[in-house]
């Protein structure tokens, strides 16, 4: 099922944002209002910090007075049998397998764009047992904000589903260092179980640039000083 932002968000750890990030959403949260933009894009290499960011910035808004609706690509993974069709450790199927876009844009994308039902699914797949979720689909305020999170937003066939769209700077000695201290994955970004990832993201941010597609660059190197670079 889905969730509305204004009820505590289980896609966002509870921690203190500082004065300067809480500035940077405020600022962000009204250019968005401001451009009366309905889908908002957070993008960023894995372990960039996404989820955080999108939503705190889900929470600068509901604190401005408007609902948000939280989506995370990672509710929409293929399943394990296309994610691996390319061989476990294969850059292009990272890249290019991970995720079922064309499940994404019909329920989340098509209800929540002008015209739309409002009626969306917030996941259809568990990742860790690759078993479909069957949900009820929830219905949006009709003024409601969508927010998603998630790596390759700025590939080819998403860019045109942002009216809004967010990229997080990170490098991936950082990134990956974040993903050793949550998930226990090598921190060396060039160790061999990490070449799958790290290759298949420099694929895409050689493709696609994201940070030239993006409406904003953050760099989240530091959390608590995240700054806007463009």
């Amino acid at each position: 099922m889905g969730f509305l932002a204004r009820r505590p968000d289980p896609l966002t750890k509870v921690r203190v944002v500082s004065p300067v990030r809480r500035a940077l959403l405020n600022d962000l949260a009204r250019r968005i209002v401001t451009s009366s933009a309905g889908r908002v894009g957070v993008d960023g290499v894995d372990g960039s910090g996404k989820t955080v960011f999108a939503g705190e910035l889900a929470g600068a808004l509901n604190n401005a007075g408007h609902e948000v609706v939280r989506v995370s690509i990672d509710g929409f993974h293929n399943p394990r049998s296309v994610r691996y069709r390319r061989g476990r450790s294969s850059p292009e199927g990272f890249w290019l397998d991970s995720y079922d876009y064309e499940q994404f844009r019909a329920d989340v994308i098509a209800p929540l764009s002008p015209g739309g039902d409002r009626w969306y699914r917030s996941a259809v797949r568990d990742v860790t047992t690759d078993e479909a979720i069957e949900t009820t689909p929830t219905r949006a305020p009709s003024d409601a904000i969508l927010i998603v999170d998630g790596i390759f937003l700025h590939r080819d066939d998403l860019i045109g589903c942002w009216d809004f769209s967010i990229f997080l700077r990170v490098g991936f000695d950082e990134t990956f260092r974040r993903m050793a201290a949550r998930d226990g994955r090598p921190a060396d970004p060039h160790a061999d179980e990490n070449s799958r990832y790290l290759l298949g993201q420099q694929i895409y941010l050689a493709r696609c640039e994201p940070e030239n597609r993006a409406d904003v660059v953050i760099d989240n190197t530091d959390p608590a000083e995240a700054r806007r670079v463009n």
